[in-house]
């Protein structure tokens, strides 16, 4: 199958076959969820949710990407249930209990999504294997949480509250039970790494830091790139 043979929205078996040709390694659903694909499912006009369909009268592609709902297709499911998705008009849209559920062969994937992942892949595969170990460490190190230097130089100058004596004491937002990696000071303080998109929401819902700064912050500091992703999902699914 060449990159023209790829229709605008693949079905899993179709974006399989795809990738294993571009990858020359075997592809299941599982794989695509795994590396961050978004599944689609056609949804055909429903009168009794005329907010959900606004001016789309024939219908319109519904993402899939809460993590319930992902985690249930990764996991095996034989069919589909949505629970949260997109409205017509690409607004948040939680859908009414226990979800819409769909067969597993009306998933789609869009073709430029596939492109995207093959390109990323072939780049990957091409890259000095002495470049690989640290990009996977840097990777590790990022997604683990970011230090209280970070932390300070990130959010000290939007927040009226002395940031870090609330980092040594860690309680409430601050500790193991809020944005603090569990466990990571157990040695020494030194060692405490924060979850900057749990902090960050806590600062928002506790602390009443305005979103605006907090969004900034995340773009602004090359340290947060790696979170960046996590933070706006996350936004997305508070509707914020």
């Amino acid at each position: 199958m060449s990159i023209t043979d790829l229709p605008f929205r693949a079905t899993t078996d179709e974006a399989c076959a795809w990738l294993a040709q571009q990858t020359g390694a075997p592809w299941t659903l599982a794989r695509l969820l795994e590396h961050g694909l978004t599944p689609y499912v056609w949804l055909d006009y429903d009168a009794a949710y005329p907010e959900l369909f606004g001016d789309a009268n024939g219908g319109y592609a519904a993402p899939i990407f809460f993590e319930g709902d992902i985690a249930r297709l990764a996991a095996g499911s034989d069919d589909v249930v949505i629970t949260l998705t997109k409205d017509a008009y690409k607004i948040v849209a939680r859908l009414p209990e226990p979800g819409f559920r769909r067969r597993l062969d009306e998933l789609r994937f869009q073709k430029k999504d596939l492109e995207r992942l093959a390109g990323k892949l072939k780049h990957e595969a091409q890259a000095a294997p002495a470049e690989r170990p640290a990009k996977a460490a840097g990777a590790s190190e990022s997604q683990l949480g970011i230090g209280k230097a970070e932390v300070l130089e990130a959010f000290a100058r939007i927040v009226r509250m002395d940031l870090d004596k609330a980092l040594d004491e860690a309680i409430g937002i601050f500790g193991d039970d809020g944005a603090r990696v569990k466990a990571s000071a157990r040695k020494s303080k030194r060692n405490a790494v924060w979850n900057p998109v749990t902090l960050a929401l806590g600062l928002h819902d506790a602390y009443r830091v305005p979103l605006g700064p907090l969004k900034r912050a995340f773009k602004s500091h090359d340290f947060l790139q790696a979170w960046e992703g996590d933070w706006e999902q996350s936004l997305l699914l508070l509707g914020k």
